[in-house]
């Protein structure tokens, strides 16, 4: 058994992360990110704070930073649209909150969870949920505050190509947030843009309870990145969730094999984990994955590649 006390992961996307496809100015600036995340998150969680307010706090910073997929920076649908996917979940009573096709609300992880605590729906989506966000008083921007010079290029690149949607190089991902604190209680939080090119109002794995997010204290806490129709049909988080509390594995190994599952069906992707007993990890089938984590004990880490 682990000792006590609180521990933080994040991400920031898997994909094509690699020291030849990642420029050196992104490199630092994704680190800068990440680090900022991790002490938002850190700060609540070292004074006692809920493992929810932690998760909250650290995925708005990553929304806010342009070097990752949601929020400001999130990719663009064909259309040229930030159209933004997010979920919240706490393990203690496993309650949750979800928006997809928001465009109008700054932070879309505390629309999640405004939606999770000012509602009793678990999922919203499109014109409703951004209804639901002016309703009730949550900050709201327009989309020259999301849409970014370079999601132009991306998308204009993509079209030029012929292709009709996803970026397969994956470069640029999905963000989010796993904690226990000291209570023991863990919560999960993830927000995207989805992909490049996405048409039809397409919505992946990250808003969906079970599929990219889920949260149960009597298992864990599971956020995923990377190709989300597979992490859908392979209901990742809470697959993970159920092996470790059905058939006794570690999270370490539930996390594996399921991300085993979701290579072998042609997946590609990443997941952090939390546990109640202190357990704190990630597992990732791509070359790398924005990544950090840090604990009570002061241990701090930062990572990238797939080496490091």
């Amino acid at each position: 058994m682990m000792k006590p006390g609180w521990t933080l992961v994040i991400h920031g996307g898997a994909g094509m992360m690699t020291r030849d496809t990642i420029s050196a100015a992104q490199d630092t600036g994704a680190r800068a990110g990440l680090t900022a995340a991790l002490d938002a998150g850190s700060a609540v969680l070292a004074n006692g704070g809920a493992a929810l307010d932690a998760v909250e706090a650290a995925v708005r910073v990553l929304e806010d930073d342009p070097h990752f997929n949601a929020g400001r920076g999130a990719a663009l649908t064909y259309e040229g649209v930030a159209e933004l996917d997010a979920a919240i979940m706490e393990g203690s009573a496993r309650t949750a909150g979800a928006v997809a096709g928001v465009t109008a609300t700054r932070h879309p992880v505390t629309l999640a969870r405004a939606v999770m605590e000012q509602s009793s729906h678990v999922l919203l989506g499109g014109e409703g949920a951004d209804l639901f966000s002016r309703e009730h008083g949550l900050e709201q921007a327009d989309q020259a505050w999301f849409v970014l010079p370079e999601r132009r290029r991306q998308l204009d690149e993509l079209k030029a190509r012929g292709a009709q949607s996803f970026d397969v190089d994956m470069k640029y991902g999905t963000v989010g947030a796993v904690a226990r604190d000291e209570r023991g209680h863990v919560a999960a939080a993830t927000s995207t843009g989805g992909v490049t090119g996405k048409r039809w109002g397409r919505i992946g794995d990250s808003p969906l309870i079970g599929a990219g997010t889920y949260a149960d204290d009597r298992a864990g806490a599971v956020s995923a990145t990377g190709s989300g129709e597979y992490f859908i049909r392979a209901g990742v988080a809470h697959e993970i969730c159920a092996r470790a509390r059905l058939a006794g594995e570690s999270l370490r190994v539930a996390a594996e094999r399921v991300m085993d599952d979701v290579r072998m069906l042609g997946g590609r992707g990443g997941v952090i984990v939390a546990g109640p007993d202190g357990t704190a990890l990630w597992s990732f089938n791509t070359a790398g994955m924005y990544r950090g984590s840090a604990t009570a004990d002061g241990e701090r880490r930062i990572a990238i590649y797939g080496d490091e």
